[in-house]
């Protein structure tokens, strides 16, 4: 089975995924108005599913953009790799779609498999190549992956296999980097996005995308874009247009957000982590401070 098709047949499972954040606990989850993730690259081993699992878990929405990405065919063609709580995390996004958060799948190159069915619906999940989302401002955002700005993908695809395989070593590496870290007590911290962002050409290469990216949203005549595929979250103003990266789930473990204000931010697993721990004390304090 295709790793594209492996995605639109789980709809058919009835695997549970968990119903909240802890076991045995029932904690309200944090809202927003939108979510976008992308560039998950389940089907890896770099793959920080169980954190991503903790986050859709710790939140809700009213639509959630999967941004391209979510799951990684090229790797799964060179090497099957698909552990359970990768699964959990499918059944997590087809369980929101059941409980009627609008979901929308907007395919990438490592998915690509999954653009075969664009246009079409499955399990209560839209799969679109690009659309427009507006926001509670009225803001109109172009929404698409952004694999087809670059230039490596659309011009040297071979090139772009030879790289992955490189990023693919580098992120084992940073697995067992963090490994040690997270025993000696210290922070998550990416380095093959510090490697990324030291080298000239790679800056200046995201500085072109990014470019590219908001001077699409511009000739469409629209207030901005969001986007994923070079795992580097950002916002920022380019030329009045409003440039928003996702970031990834291997490195930044980021996510987009709109508020119901319709304001939209970057969070981090750490921080919704730490806002819902912060909030379940609070409860926990307060229920101890009733009278008995």
């Amino acid at each position: 089975m295709k790793p594209g098709e492996q995605f639109l047949e789980a709809a058919l499972f009835g695997a549970n995924a968990g119903n909240g954040v802890g076991a045995g606990t029932k904690r309200d989850p944090i809202r927003f108005r939108t979510i976008w993730i992308s560039d998950v690259h389940l089907g890896t081993t770099g793959c920080q599913a169980a954190r991503l699992l903790e986050f859709l878990r710790a939140t809700e929405s009213d639509t959630l953009y999967l941004v391209g990405d979510i799951i990684d065919g090229w790797q799964l063609k060179r090497r099957w790799y698909w552990d359970q709580v990768h699964n959990n995390v499918v059944q997590t996004v087809l369980k929101k779609a059941r409980k009627g958060t609008e979901v929308i799948f907007v395919p990438g190159n490592h998915d690509e498999a999954v653009r075969q069915f664009i246009d079409l619906d499955f399990g209560g999940i839209r799969i679109r190549d690009e659309l427009v989302h507006t926001t509670a401002q009225g803001k109109r955002m172009l929404v698409l992956h952004g694999d087809r700005f670059d230039g490596v993908i659309a011009c040297a695809k071979w090139l772009a296999y030879v790289g992955d395989s490189l990023y693919t070593v580098i992120l084992k590496f940073n697995q067992w980097f963090n490994g040690w870290r997270a025993r000696a007590g210290l922070p998550y911290w990416s380095l093959s996005q510090y490697l990324k962002l030291k080298v000239k050409n790679a800056v200046n290469y995201i500085s072109s995308f990014e470019d590219a990216l908001a001077a699409e949203a511009q000739k469409k005549g629209l207030d901005g874009v969001i986007c994923g595929h070079i795992h580097k979250p950002e916002i920022r103003d380019i030329n009045g247009i409003k440039y928003c990266n996702d970031g990834d789930w291997v490195e930044s473990l980021s996510a987009l957000v709109e508020e119901a204000s319709g304001e939209l931010r970057l969070v981090t697993w750490q921080e919704i982590m730490q806002q819902k721990n912060a909030v379940s004390g609070k409860k926990v304090g307060e229920l101890c401070a009733l009278p008995s």
